[in-house]
This record gives structure tokens, C-alpha cells and sequence, in this order.
């Protein structure tokens, strides 16, 4: 695991403790990935004499950027992406214009609301996103980092995202010290 990887792992995790905000983000990136495929799987695209669509083309980078991250995690995200990709297909192919639309836009309002409450209801902090941009790509990673250790892989994951010590700011909001009876 890369120096960077570990550093953008560990600074996510700080915006990311509490387990329902975790499962949030699961609907919520599987949610505004579909979200953000759909429509451009519309277009058909010939690339290198082989048929696909703008979709394909359009992950194909960030694909690149998580394999770069950690490979192993990256392939995760790849077969999980090819699944989404298939699905944003077959709507395509079965909608109306009208149809993938409003799938489009409840899938976003979907996404962003689980995002939402999982960080104002059950992290009580702002997104990681809204201090550092480049978290929304570390989102889907983080996620499947997450599955790889309740699978139990990746010891060296877990090291990273289990036992990081909370931040003593995150801590003294946690716990107020309590007067002391004779005081």
C-alpha cells in the first residue's frame, strides 16, 4: 500500500466511524455511480473498432486511478463496475427516455440523502468531501476496503481503518469529563 493511499485511506476514516454512515455510503456510492452512468449509456460509441457505450468510456480513468491506489481493490471495483455498467444497459435498453430520467434523478436523490443522513444523523460532521474534493473518488474505494476485511482479507486494511486512533478533537466532543463529586 502506497504512502498516499494510506494517507487518503486514514483522512476518510476520520469522517467515517460510525457503522450506519459506513452502510449509508454503500447505497449511497452504489446509487450516484449508477446515477452517473445511466444517461451517458445512451450513447454508443465505437472505440478500437469495438461497440460500447460513452459509460464505459467515461470509468474507464477512475478505473485506472483505484487500480493505481491498490490493485487488488481496484479489481473489486472493476467487476463491480461491469455489474452497474450491465445493469445501466439493460434500463437503457428496457426504458423510455422519460423512464431512465426518473430513474436518474431518484437514484441522485436517493444517493446524496443517504450521504446526507449518514453523516448528519449518525457521524454528526459535514462530508469528508467538503474539505478534501478528492474524497468522492476515495468513497468507493474506502467502501470496498470495508467488505474486503468483514470478508477477512487484508490485515493491512484493517490497520488503517480499524485501529486508527480517534483524533483527540473527535474525542473530547465524544466525552465531556465529569465534575468531580467533591468539587
Amino acid at each position: 500500500m502506497s504512502s498516499y493511499f494510506r494517507r487518503q485511506l486514514a483522512d476518510y476514516v476520520e469522517y467515517h466511524r460510525d457503522p450506519w454512515n459506513c452502510a449509508m455510503h454503500v447505497f449511497g456510492i452504489v446509487f450516484l455511480f449508477l446515477a452517473a452512468v445511466l444517461p451517458i449509456s445512451t450513447w454508443s460509441i465505437t472505440a478500437l473498432g469495438i461497440q460500447t457505450s460513452a459509460a464505459t468510456i467515461a470509468v474507464v480513468p477512475v478505473l485506472i486511478y483505484w487500480f493505481l491506489l491498490d490493485f487488488a481493490l481496484g479489481a473489486a471495483i472493476l467487476a463491480a463496475a461491469i455489474v452497474l455498467l450491465s445493469a445501466a444497459a439493460m434500463i437503457v435498453s428496457h426504458a423510455t427516455t422519460a423512464g431512465m430520467w426518473l430513474l436518474t434523478t431518484l437514484l441522485i436523490v436517493i444517493g446524496i440523502a443517504s450521504q446526507i443522513i449518514g453523516h448528519r444523523v449518525f457521524e454528526r460532521r459535514q462530508p469528508a468531501l467538503v474539505d478534501n474534493p478528492a474524497h468522492l473518488l476515495i468513497g468507493p474505494i474506502f467502501v470496498m476496503a470495508k467488505l474486503f476485511i468483514a470478508l477477512g482479507y487484508r490485515r493491512d486494511l484493517a490497520i488503517v481503518i480499524q485501529d486508527r486512533p480517534q483524533s483527540s478533537s473527535s474525542l473530547s466532543q465524544q466525552r465531556q469529563p465529569e465534575p468531580h463529586p467533591h468539587a
